[in-house]
């Protein structure tokens, strides 16, 4: 794989990886719990939403959301549907709420009014606890400012997912290798330049195979052969596992791999064909 260009620092912050797990960050003697699986950890039951017909469950569902802070209404009427297998980009202008959808969805924020499903969960009925357990079995979230552990190694940061899901932790090294970043699995984040954190995050957003891949531009910092290949891993893991993503990007050439491109507007989400 192409080595990234060094990358700018990213300008602007998601919520911290930590509020992300709602949990404390493993210790410096992790490595030997990543090697032994934990036990997975027992929860209440998600309460799920009653789903219409017998079809599928869709993966997401965003039926009439709203989302003001303050007297600044960001997000209005917004429908959205998403299917299990369905990669989408979401395009649209500097501050017209693309990373606030993505903070909803991925339960980080609230809305004002509206009801949103995650694979087939209602996200206001579940408690904190709840909410919890949703997040780190169901979704991957790649940030902006991409939130790597400084005290942790690239394995120990991709394996941390799976740490927290009691699963084994063999998989971290694979996905550091498909990320073009093998033989630098003891490295620490401070040596990496910023398209390689972007690499990082990405392997840590896709180790445990998520029903929900959401990705704040996150081919920002690659150079487009990297970013060529980073997407078309996306794509690979998202069609081996059925699972579904939703990309926001500034970049028509990400959208345009996507299999379809909405653009998000001050009345909401709306299709749109790239040539």
């Amino acid at each position: 794989m192409p080595r990234a260009l060094r990358g700018r620092p990213a300008s602007q912050t998601c919520n911290t990886l930590a509020q992300f797990n709602a949990s404390p960050a493993p210790s410096q003697n992790t490595t030997a719990t990543m090697e032994r699986s934990p036990p997975s950890p027992t929860f209440p039951p998600l309460p799920r939403a009653a789903t219409p017909g017998a079809g599928i469950t869709p993966a997401l569902q965003c039926k009439g959301l709203r989302k003001q802070y303050g007297q600044r209404v960001v997000l209005e009427h917004l429908d959205f549907c998403l299917m299990p297998g369905e990669y989408v980009a979401i395009m649209g202008e500097s501050g017209v709420g693309k990373s606030t959808l993505l903070n909803l969805i991925a339960g980080l924020d609230t809305p004002d009014a509206g009801q949103l499903l995650v694979d087939g969960v209602d996200l206001a009925g579940a408690d904190d606890l709840q909410a919890t357990l949703l997040r780190r079995q169901k979704l991957g979230f790649v940030f902006q400012a991409f939130h790597l552990l400084p005290h942790l190694t690239l394995l120990q940061n991709v394996a941390l997912p799976l740490v927290l899901n009691g699963l084994p932790a063999a998989r971290a090294m694979t996905m550091l290798a498909a990320v073009g970043l093998a033989g630098r699995e003891h490295d620490f984040p401070r040596a990496l330049s910023g398209g390689e954190l972007q690499r990082v995050a990405i392997a840590r957003a896709l180790v445990h195979q998520p029903r929900l891949l959401l990705a704040d531009e996150p081919t920002g910092n690659l150079d487009p052969d990297t970013a060529q290949d980073i997407l078309a891993l996306l794509r690979a893991e998202i069609r081996a596992s059925g699972a579904c993503a939703i990309i926001v990007t500034h970049s028509r050439a990400a959208a345009s791999t996507a299999d379809r491109v909405l653009v998000l507007r001050r009345d909401g989400l709306h299709q749109e064909a790239l040539a």
